[in-house]
């Protein structure tokens, strides 16, 4: 299982540095769409900051999701940001002989206050994988208004989107 996991996380990882390759800074840094204003570079940032919560609580098996770096320099330099992406890539690559029924108390902010709830590895790195999913649909409306095109037609999609659907949606 192990493999699967972390072949899947990586594929849908690097469709981040595959974007961020097409991709200028003015463009990534942009915060004129709306409904939200965010930019790109948010979103990226916040992806990352995702998967580096649960890697700065993996020793101690405590994940704090509400304790994120926010790091600024990610989310306004494409390079920072690939190389950011790169360092969390290697970090997945050394999960394979890790035990990923491993309990974690994962600490997260649902609405109402923090509450702490048990995940195995696992299920915590899936969930991880539809985040960044759910934010790249959010990424793809951005780019879409700010006329950058993305490669991969399958960006922001979840695999799991019946290609008949893909095709639809892509016509209007």
């Amino acid at each position: 299982m192990n493999t699967i996991l972390i072949d899947s996380l990586l594929s849908t990882l690097y469709k981040s540095k595959n974007l961020l390759n097409e991709i200028n800074d003015i463009s990534y840094c942009c915060k004129e769409i709306g409904p939200y204003y965010s930019s790109v570079g948010s979103h990226i940032r916040h992806i990352l900051d995702f998967y580096n919560c649960i890697f700065k609580g993996l020793k101690s098996q405590h994940v704090n999701l509400t304790s994120r770096d926010r790091n600024q320099k990610i989310e306004s330099d494409c390079n920072c940001a690939i190389s950011e992406i790169d360092v969390i890539a290697h970090k997945l690559r050394n999960l394979h002989s890790t035990d990923l029924n491993l309990l974690l108390n994962v600490e997260d902010n649902l609405g109402n206050g923090n509450i702490t709830l048990q995940y195995t590895l696992a299920a915590l790195l899936a969930q991880a994988n539809s985040h960044t999913i759910h934010h790249y649909a959010i990424i793809g409306y951005i780019t879409e208004r700010l006329n950058v095109v993305i490669e991969d037609e399958n960006f922001g999609y979840n695999p799991t989107t019946p290609k008949k659907m893909l095709k639809n949606t892509k016509a209007s």
